[in-house]
């Protein structure tokens, strides 16, 4: 909005760097141009401003497919007045000379013009395919010919409006509709997903199954391996058995021998004593046999004297000298 200074029968306009602004009077243009500031008389002037910067519109329309269904669009077209002075001369852009503002609603009048021309090309589009189509094209065909579109409309070229850009934000059926569009869609993900937890429950069951084989075999291996344990125990206890059984035939047949062999030693060796006796008894008694009988006497009674118990005193009575000595004479006759 330009910015006026009143003054006593004149006023002072001071414009900004991205409106357009127009002086007129009578029918004639006095100056224009962007950032202008200049003096006027408020009855003789006509003044029109017309912005020079992009602008932004949203646009928000419903549209039918050829299925009977609607669909709402959701865009934004971005537009700038390409000729100011074309636009002042089809569009009312002028403004009061006391406070600056716009006396009409021209950009009003050209959102209409814009919204009208880009629902025109979407609809024409939308309408000849279903709504299964034109919601899985996406927003890129109908962004197209709205673009085509816009870019190439006479009257819009000839108003002085150029269309920089269009964005399609989305393309979209009715709730209760896209909720049933998304059924199928849905059921299919949560078929997969339920087809995934079976195969995940199965695999956990092939797991589970081929532990549990597993831990059998385990257990298998492990009671054949005790038995082979139990068997060789068995057969070590055996072993040993016969070991200590030959061990201690050998040792009872070695005391045996021992024995035998003992009993033959001390039987030769009694043998061999007793012979050995003999002969010195036959050798005494040889020695003894070719002796005088006095001899003989005197070694019996030496020998005897030798066995008899020891005498400390011997008292000789006359009685038993007599005896004595008349056995003793009558021996010796």
């Amino acid at each position: 909005m330009a910015d006026i200074a009143r003054y006593p029968l004149v006023r002072h306009l001071r414009g900004s760097t991205t409106a357009y602004v127009e002086h007129v009077r009578r029918g004639r243009t006095v100056r224009a141009g962007v950032g202008a500031s200049f003096w006027f008389r408020p009855l003789s002037a006509v003044l029109n401003e017309v912005p020079a910067d992009d602008r932004e519109l949203p646009l928000l329309f419903h549209a039918r497919t050829s299925d009977f269904q609607d669909v709402t669009v959701q865009a934004t077209v971005t537009y700038r007045f390409a000729d100011p002075a074309t636009a002042a001369g089809r569009i009312d852009f002028s403004i009061d000379p006391d406070t600056g503002r716009w006396r009409a609603t021209p950009l009003d009048q050209v959102a209409g013009l814009l919204t009208e021309t880009a629902q025109q090309y979407a609809i024409d589009l939308l309408a000849g395919d279903d709504l299964t189509a034109a919601t899985a094209g996406g927003v890129g065909p109908v962004r197209d010919v709205i673009a085509a579109g816009l870019g190439a409309d006479q009257r819009l070229a000839e108003t002085g409006i150029a269309v920089v850009g269009v964005r399609v934000v989305a393309v979209r059926p009715e709730p209760e509709v896209e909720k049933a569009l998304r059924t199928p869609t849905r059921e299919l993900v949560q078929q997969e997903a339920d087809k995934a937890t079976f195969e995940r429950r199965a695999i956990a069951v092939e797991r589970e199954r081929a532990i549990g084989e597993n831990e059998l075999q385990t257990k298998i291996e492990l009671a054949r391996r005790e038995e082979q344990l139990v068997a060789q125990r068995g057969a070590n206890a055996r072993r040993e058995a016969e070991e200590a059984a030959a061990a201690g035939a050998i040792s009872t047949e070695a005391e045996a021998r021992r024995k035998v062999t003992l009993a033959e030693a001390r039987a030769e060796e009694v043998r061999l004593a007793g012979a050995a006796r003999g002969d010195a008894e036959t050798a005494h008694v040889a020695a003894y046999r070719d002796l005088p009988e006095g001899v003989l006497l005197g070694l019996a009674l030496k020998e005897l004297a030798g066995n008899l118990p020891k005498i400390d005193t011997l008292v000789l009575t006359p009685d038993m000298l007599t005896k004595a000595l008349a056995k003793f004479g009558g021996e010796a006759r």
